[in-house]
């Protein structure tokens, strides 16, 4: 292996004797860039990009701001559904079960009604067939038998509807009355709401039908033996 250095070779002496001069770039180290104070077109850039983002900014609250009072509408309008929902479920099952009790309790009162009218008119008949006139001397006694008893039978029908039907009193009511249960019930309210006059009458009026045949048997009696 050859060395490093011959002699027999030519060496120009000069060319490694010499030093050259070391040259440095001329380049601005980032220290001294950082300390420099931004230039006019540098703060422009950052005004505007500045302004860009907050634009932005603002437009996303837009956004957020909408979608907000959407979400507020259906939430609000979700309530009412629920709530409109349960109200009127209640009420018009509350509603069709009053108006159902009621036309019940009303047909009840117009069955009744239909058999008082059929009653009074049936009293009204027999007082209206009572004709005086055509009387004779001989079926006198039979005839006012038979006419005291139809004047009394009327005046207990009329009696029995006056308790079941307050308006025929005169007395208005926004509702028609139910009709008394019993007999018991009926006895009781006539002869509580009635004075010691009216009972007096009321009891005369029960009991005439009994004096009257009472009264026609002795005259018939008395007649025979003649």
């Amino acid at each position: 292996m050859p060395s490093d250095f011959d002699s027999s070779e030519f060496v120009d002496t000069e060319v490694h004797t010499t030093v050259r001069p070391h040259v440095r770039p001329a380049i601005m180290s980032d220290s001294t860039a950082s300390n420099r104070p931004p230039s006019r077109e540098e703060l422009d850039h950052k005004v505007s990009d500045a302004q860009q983002q907050l634009a932005e900014l603002k437009r996303k609250q837009e956004e957020l701001e909408r979608e907000r009072a959407t979400l507020e509408e259906s939430r609000r309008r979700r309530v009412e559904l629920e709530t409109g929902h349960e109200e009127m479920l209640h009420q018009l099952t509350r509603g069709l079960v009053l108006l159902e009790e009621s036309e019940m309790k009303s047909r009840r009162d117009a069955e009744q009604m239909l058999k008082t009218l059929a009653d009074l008119r049936g009293a009204l008949d027999k007082v209206r067939a009572i004709q005086q006139d055509g009387w004779s001397a001989e079926s006198y006694n039979v005839e006012l038998t038979r006419a005291l008893t139809a004047i009394e039978n009327a005046r207990m029908e009329w009696n029995a509807a006056r308790l079941k039907w307050p308006m025929l009193e005169g007395v208005v009511d926004a509702a028609v009355p139910m009709a008394p249960a019993g007999p018991a019930k009926i006895q009781g309210h006539f002869l509580g709401a009635q004075s010691f006059t009216e009972l007096c009458r009321l009891g005369f009026a029960l009991t005439w039908p009994v004096a009257a045949a009472v009264l026609l048997g002795s005259i018939l009696l008395l007649l025979f033996r003649r």
